[in-house]
């Protein structure tokens, strides 16, 4: 469970977050959504312990992320935009790499491998430099290595970014099923994904928590019944969502 209290975060005399509440729980596959400068990436920050609010506090299983940061962080699989990978390194010794972090060994270690490695379709390039992968297979590769501990919490960033559209139709069904299980956070400005992928949406606009729905409750906000004029309506920017 995640639960944010009032949550605002300042950057000198500019308020990135005004007062969030909301609670999250096992089985919401949340899809973060706002304009350029809506405080989206600093949300996530917070929730994971990187940034600290200026007022309000968070709870991620009942643990603080800025006093008990460790507990939190092994509840949480965060692959950012552009997440850093060691591009000299083969798929499986990256993959072993990132299990050995998350203290995984043995049985343990060869059996989140295994899996993971099944559900993100690496079979084929696990003995394959990482620089020499696609940028849709580096971001899988980046993906998996957030999976391995099986973590309650996965918070993904753009996660079908550079995929081709099969990708993407796995993607999306694997978000469906490890969501059920589990807390997903998607931030994303493809608007389609949306309904297809999430079944509740965070919508800021300006470090504000102007909407907390679902994405069909959203459509019905928009002058075209769809997310993107809903969109449009409630955060007044004509462009498509962007980060």
């Amino acid at each position: 469970m995640i639960v944010a209290k009032n949550i605002s975060k300042n950057f000198d005399n500019r308020k990135a977050l005004d007062n969030l509440n909301f609670c999250l729980n096992k089985g919401d596959i949340v899809s973060l959504l706002g304009p350029n400068g809506a405080g989206k990436t600093t949300l996530l920050r917070i929730l994971t312990g990187y940034l600290s609010p200026s007022s309000g506090s968070v709870e991620i299983y009942g643990h603080n992320p800025q006093q008990e940061r460790v507990a939190v962080l092994s509840k949480i699989g965060y692959v950012p935009e552009n997440a850093p990978l060691y591009p000299e390194m083969s798929v499986y010794d990256f993959l072993s790499f990132a299990g050995h972090l998350r203290h995984l060994e043995g049985q343990s270690l060869q059996k989140a491998l295994k899996e993971t490695i099944s559900n993100l379709q690496l079979q084929n390039v696990l003995n394959q430099r990482i620089e020499t992968l696609s940028k849709g297979f580096k971001h899988r590769v980046a993906i998996a290595a957030a999976l391995l501990h099986r973590p309650k919490i996965l918070i993904l960033d753009e996660p079908t970014e550079g995929l081709d559209p099969n990708q993407k139709f796995e993607m999306h069904k694997f978000i469906r099923q490890y969501g059920q299980q589990s807390i997903i956070i998607i931030s994303t400005h493809i608007l389609e994904e949306v309904e297809a992928i999430s079944n509740r949406v965070l919508l800021l606009h300006k470090g504000k928590l102007i909407r907390d729905t679902s994405p069909q409750e959203l459509k019905l906000s928009g002058n075209d019944f769809d997310i993107a004029s809903a969109f449009r309506a409630m955060t007044g920017e004509n462009e498509d969502v962007d980060r």
